[in-house]
């Protein structure tokens, strides 16, 4: 390599030097560290308990608060908070506002026995669902906001690196903290499982540290709504309403229609099609994860091997195969990728059936997770490709909202009836069937696919 192209590599790695590409970092710790702690890891802790699974399915339902997001996103982009916007801004003050409750709620989930009151341990994980959901709204529209387009790949990276790293630390580190701390192995104790959540809810200073350093985006208020407003105005005030009234209705129209309107002017009658893929592309992987813990206690797997094994090695994997659909997209398109991502998360899903056939198998169990991961990696790639390929920059924020949204109702939906499935028929019938419902994934797929090389042919 020449000293010319070095310079320019060298150069190129500056990037990540930028202060808001650094917090991003931080920030995407704080997002992703409390979505395992209200599903993936509390039905680890709440099956240990002896929590029923049909009971555990049914709580799977909290996460449904991350797919009605989209319903008060508009407030939190146009909203003003008492106090703290004016000290803040608009997005830092959303952003701290959701950080403290998260943390608030996870110290009340963790002084709560689920043995004892399990109605007040589902409140606080509600309230650590909807503060998650909405720090999620506030800090895409930071990322969007707070640099420049040639930026934005670099603070999505570093983003996606804080996010893993928060996923290893809800996932495995709770399930190592809580072993470590465990002087009754061979029975359920609360106390290892409060200390672990008090670590959790202690670790979301990092995000409120991060919030009050960084520096609020120096963007024009809205200006894409402002001009749909202009125009909302002008036809409403044909129609002589309350001025009050008649604001409202302008400020619904460029909060929540207008964004939405694009979307479909923009893709006509595959709208709907595209709505309907969106809608069920992961539903494979959802409705199996929601019993994938209660599986490996069941199975005798202890807290260490599924940390180490399920967490840390299946987080890894998960990491490379999206550095393999990140290469795919580019070498086959985006559309066959998704393709193969959606066949392989449904293939993936019978290696369940052969695990839960071999009793407790800590080689089986790498092997299953390597490949489910793996997978999931690869089509979760593909999705966030395609996803931001639908996307208008001018609503980027609501639209990926409401994309986010649509992806996780149906399945999350599905989900909670695993566990009753499960008490039945059995874990290997459920995996059977998690699989077949990725069938339908591959036909719209293949739909979608078909309109894209229409459209693009004219």
């Amino acid at each position: 390599m020449t000293s010319d192209a070095l310079s320019s590599w060298l150069q190129a790695l500056r990037v990540y030097t930028h202060p808001r590409v650094l917090g991003m970092l931080s920030l995407g710790f704080s997002a992703g560290l409390p979505l395992l702690l209200i599903m993936g890891t509390l039905s680890f802790w709440l099956r240990e308990a002896g929590i029923d699974r049909t009971t555990i399915g049914h709580l799977s339902w909290i996460g449904l608060a991350y797919s009605f997001k989209w319903l008060w996103s508009p407030l939190v982009d146009r909203l003003s908070l008492p106090l703290l916007t004016r000290w803040l801004g608009r997005r830092r003050a959303w952003l701290l506002l959701s950080q403290i409750t998260i943390a608030m709620a996870l110290t009340g989930m963790a002084f709560t026995d689920p043995v004892i009151n399990l109605t007040h341990l589902v409140f606080f994980a509600l309230a650590v669902a909807f503060a998650s959901a909405t720090q999620d709204i506030a800090l895409d529209a930071y990322r969007i906001e707070a640099v420049a387009a040639e930026l934005q790949g670099a603070m999505a990276a570093t983003y996606q690196a804080g996010y893993r790293v928060a996923m290893i630390l809800a996932s495995a580190g709770v399930l190592w903290i809580a072993a470590a701390v465990d002087v009754t192995a061979d029975a359920y104790d609360h106390a290892p499982w409060r200390f672990a959540y008090l670590v959790m809810a202690f670790s979301m200073i990092v995000g409120i540290i991060s919030t009050l350093v960084i520096r609020e985006p120096d963007v024009p208020y809205n200006r894409l709504i402002s001009e749909n407003e202009k125009i909302a105005q002008q036809a409403i005030a044909a129609w002589h309403l309350h001025p009050r009234i008649g604001n409202l209705l302008v400020w619904l129209y460029g909060a929540l229609i207008a964004p939405f309107r694009d979307f479909i002017m923009r893709h006509g009658r595959q709208a709907l099609l595209i709505l309907g893929l969106i809608a069920i592309y992961r539903i494979s992987d959802v409705v199996m994860g929601v019993m994938s813990n209660p599986f490996y206690v069941d199975m005798g797997y202890s807290k260490e091997e599924v940390a180490t094994i399920s967490k840390v090695y299946g987080v890894i994997m998960t990491i490379v195969g999206a550095a393999i659909g990140g290469v795919l997209t580019v070498k086959i398109g985006i559309m066959r990728t998704l393709f193969l991502g959606a066949v392989l998360s449904a293939a993936t899903n019978l290696m369940f059936v052969w695990l839960a056939g071999r009793g407790h198998d800590v080689s089986g169990l790498i092997f299953t997770i390597s490949a489910d991961n793996l997978s999931a990696g690869i089509a979760s790639c593909a999705f966030i490709a395609y996803l931001s390929g639908l996307t208008n920059s001018a609503y980027s924020a609501t639209q990926y909202a409401l994309f986010s949204s649509v992806m996780l109702l149906l399945p999350k939906f599905i989900a909670g009836f695993s566990g009753q499935f499960v008490d039945a028929y059995g874990y290997e019938s459920f995996f059977i069937a998690t699989a077949i419902l990725g069938l339908p994934v591959l036909v719209l797929v293949w739909l979608a696919g078909q309109a894209k090389f229409t459209h693009s042919s004219q």
